[in-house]
């Protein structure tokens, strides 16, 4: 330690603050400026350890180069015999760890405590600079109660600046491959895996600290490091609620969010969570500062404004309740039938809307209405609506087929007044005219690969999806391309806004349902409809800095479907549920299988007794896995997951993990323990056990992005690479032979389906069925292959003959009511051919214009 009066370049000691793994920190004087600071100082022992020194002059550049209030000032940097110093201002209060040390914070003081966290990683953020270290003892709080920052030593510069800036900026200090940096407790799941960190690896510490301010607790804590760090991977901390009954869910669910495993599924920038923090202070505010009486009409207004989007009388009421000088939203209902609608448009006047539906159980068609009626006219055509053009033409989706979320059709032009639809393009998703009507882009679909593209105009690739994309939309001066960017099989996604060059401009965070997307008129916002958790899908806005706002929630999911230049909004409202249905052998008809509102299949059990399957709507906002038997049993919930498979003797289910990258883990279905089945750098997808169920075929890919099966023993080892990268496939398209010898998948390119041996040899291409099809299972004898074509309700299961190629009509499926019914999906059959099961999706809509929204 430095004793009092020592001299630090112009500095003078005072005296010793403490001392870190970085350094020892002393309070000292400027005699030219004639103030105090704090001095850092790295020991002169260790001065010889470069990359130690590498560390802290980033710690100081970085640091120099933040120049926000909620971040520790740098003020200088130098050198004293050999031993490097960085010199900051010096600060009076105490730090968060000290804080923490009395219990919890008062909601109020976490809340605030929290905002100016996250706006001071967002301004680091926004020059490229991570933290990599977050925790309570480099959080200081003031004595007057402002927040600050401290100690960017793991600071990773991961922007790329030009050459002349590169020159004089922080360079960047990488770790080495599988290197943990960070403190145990406070590290994200993919700093504890050696992963690379960035900026949604602060938002998880950031997480931590806040559930630590809430609840006096850590979020993560074990008996040794490799515990913590273990249930940092693999497990949730206790609810808020079991601790501090005084946590509003509002902030709860910030808190979950900042913590979720998969660095994906988080918030994507602390702008993201400095604004939804806002909104719990807005909420707080807005409880404690109005009279009881008020408090009453407003929460009735806001109940009955819900009713209101329901029918005629909730809007009466809105008018009795609601004070005559507030302006609010005026909701008219425009359909009245049932079934579901997928996309409706405004005319460019406002006044006219096209909508395509399938009513009552029969195909969609196309309908037109005038905004003052509520009578719908029928045009004759099998199609939705695409987009319609300044010029009065209609782009349309003819004969649209649903498969698994993804719509695709044929696009074709009609008259705004009528007439034959004239072809132009197969195997389109989505299409939008460009502002002045001379040019379209497209979202092209291959269901090969389960990826979308976009062209703009059509013809010319600008953009390419990590799978299935949606909602297209151009701004209104052309200059901006919006969309929605899902997963495979599901609508899971962000908003992704691009230029007309397929430049990334902007991505918003993950919602666990993203559907409907439309530019306000004047440019300046994106709307669009989505649900952070569950399925209930309200109306959001999001400018080009990012700001995000929520505009419209209310009972059911809403789709955002148009805005017209006078700002009227275009929305339906959907009841949205998965059910599963199952034709058990024997039986003469089909029966509801289903759980809770999101019923996915996974497998059929080969005797035709049971099925494993999802839930993940509002009822299960977290994926779990569930057994059932079908003989009337409830279900057994396994284990949080959505992909999984169970195994031929029914004691096991080995399902994909909440890591990243997805893991699988195998799990019992009765006595048993648990265990990790894979350990490396793939993203594990769709396993299959082999009929022996000794091992396990699935889908991965690589970082890189490369898609490719791979054989995995129960017992151990490495997995082995069955097909060339590249290929792939989906859950119902990963069949095995009943040996267990060949599995049959796409094959890469050739729209067609190979036979691949599991242990290696090469791939033999198979006649007869199209990847239009999903190949269901092989026939008990290894002569059939069973298949069904997607996007069909009722579907119809084929056998056809592996050597030539011959096909029948088998059996067809069968739902009671095929009002709002989509197409079925996940499609399983025993290899008998006896029983078999499947997913139903069902969307009864009804669609409203809304006037009032800003």
């Amino acid at each position: 330690m430095l004793a009092a009066g020592t001299k630090i370049g112009p500095f003078e000691i005072v005296s010793a603050i403490g001392a870190g793994g970085m350094g020892e920190v002393y309070r000292a004087r400027d005699p030219r400026l004639n103030r105090d600071v704090a001095v850092k100082v790295l020991p002169a022992s260790f001065s010889s350890d470069a990359s130690r020194l590498r560390r802290f002059e980033q710690e100081a550049r970085a640091a120099a180069s933040l120049n926000h209030p909620n971040i520790l000032a740098v003020h200088d940097i130098g050198q004293q015999d050999g031993a490097p110093y960085i010199v900051s201002e010096l600060l009076d209060g105490a730090t968060l760890r000290e804080r923490l040390h009395a219990g919890p914070l008062p909601v109020r003081k976490v809340v605030d405590y929290a905002q100016q966290i996250a706006r001071g990683l967002a301004a680091a953020h926004d020059k490229g600079i991570i933290h990599r270290d977050l925790k309570p003892d480099n959080i200081f709080v003031t004595s007057d109660g402002r927040v600050k920052i401290l100690d960017f030593g793991l600071a990773k510069l991961t922007r790329a600046e030009s050459t002349e800036e590169s020159q004089t900026r922080t360079q960047t200090v990488e770790s080495d491959p599988g290197t943990v940096l960070g403190t145990v407790g406070y590290m994200s799941p993919e700093q504890v895996r050696g992963k690379p960190a960035d900026a949604r690896s602060d938002l998880f510490s950031f997480g931590a600290i806040l559930y630590e301010m809430l609840s006096g607790k850590r979020a993560f804590h074990g008996e040794s490091a490799a515990e913590t760090m273990s249930a940092i991977v693999r497990e949730d901390p206790p609810g808020l609620m079991e601790t501090n009954r005084t946590v509003p869910p509002a902030l709860e669910r910030i808190v979950r969010h900042c913590l979720e495993k998969n660095a994906s599924e988080r918030f994507h920038s602390a702008h993201d969570v400095a604004f939804d923090l806002e909104s719990v202070t807005t909420i707080s505010a807005t409880s404690t500062a109005l009279p009881v009486k008020a408090r009453y009409r407003r929460v009735t207004a806001v109940m009955l404004g819900a009713l209101a989007l329901l029918g005629g009388a909730g809007a009466v009421a809105w008018r009795i309740w609601v004070p005559p000088a507030t302006a609010q939203p005026e909701y008219r209902r425009l359909t009245f039938r049932r079934g579901s609608i997928r996309m409706a448009r405004f005319t460019p006047d406002g006044q006219t809307i096209f909508y395509g539906a399938a009513w009552d159980g029969k195909p969609v068609e196309l309908f037109t209405m005038q905004y003052e009626t509520s009578d719908s006219r029928a045009l004759g055509v099998a199609a939705q609506v695409l987009s319609i053009s300044p010029n009065g033409e209609v782009a349309l989706l003819l004969n649209p087929k649903v498969w698994n979320f993804v719509q695709t059709g044929t696009l074709a032009l009609m008259p705004l007044r009528g007439g034959a639809p004239r072809e132009l393009l197969d195997g389109v998703q989505f299409a939008e005219w460009s502002p002045d009507g001379k040019a379209m882009a497209v979202v092209r679909f291959s269901v090969a690969s389960g990826l979308s593209w976009i062209e703009y105009p059509a013809g010319k690739m600008v953009y390419r999806g990590s799978a299935w994309i949606s909602h297209l939309r151009i701004s209104p001066d052309g200059t901006l391309l919006a969309f929605a960017q899902h997963i495979h099989n599901g609508d899971d996604g962000y908003v992704v806004i691009i230029d007309r060059d397929g430049n990334k401009k902007f991505a918003s965070q993950v919602f666990t349902s993203l559907q409907g997307l439309a530019w306000r008129p004047d440019g300046k916002e994106a709307w669009f409809t989505a649900a952070p958790r569950g399925a209930a899908r309200a109306v959001y806005a999001v400018n080009m800095r990012g700001k995000q706002r929520l505009i419209l929630r209310a009972p059911g999911a809403l789709v955002l479907q148009d805005i017209a230049n006078n700002g009227r909004v275009l929305l339906t409202n959907d009841n949205v549920r998965k059910q599963m249905f199952a034709l058990i052998q024997g039986d003469d008809k089909e029966r509801n299988v289903s759980w809770l509102d999101w019923s996915v299949l996974q497998v059929l059990s080969e005797d035709g007794k049971q099925v494993l399957f999802t839930e993940g709507g509002e009822a299960e906002q977290k994926y779990g896995l569930y057994l059932r038997r079908l003989d009337g049993s409830l279900p057994k919930r396994i284990v949080d997951g959505y992909w999984g498979d169970l195994s031929p003797d029914g004691r096991w289910v080995v399902a994909q993990d909440t890591a990243t990258p997805a893991q699988f883990v195998l799990v019992p279905t009765g006595i048993g323990e648990s265990r990790q089945l894979t350990h490396d750098n793939l993203t594990h997808l769709y396993p299959r056990f082999l009929p022996d169920g000794r091992a396990i075929v699935f889908v991965a890919s690589t970082p890189a992005g490369v898609i490719r099966m791979y054989y995995q023993s129960l017992d151990g080892g490495e997995p082995v690479a069955v097909t060339a990268e590249g290929s792939g496939g989906y859950p119902s398209l990963i069949t095995l032979s009943p040996d267990g010898a060949y599995l049959i998948a796409p094959a890469p390119n050739a729209g067609a389906y190979a036979i691949y041996p599991v242990h290696g040899g090469q791939p033999r291409i198979v006649t007869g069925p199209s990847t239009s099809e999903a190949v269901i299972n092989w026939s008990a004898d290894g002569k059939y292959l069973f298949t069904y074509t997607r996007g069909e309700a009722p579907a119809r299961i084929y056998r056809v003959e592996i050597l030539s190629g011959k096909r029948q009509l088998f059996k067809v499926t069968s739902p009671p009511d095929l009002a709002g019914v989509e197409d079925v999906t996940n499609l399983c059959i025993t290899r008998d051919g006896r029983s078999y099961a499947y997913t139903c999706p069902t969307v009864l809509s009804d669609l409203y214009v809304v006037d009032g929204l800003r």
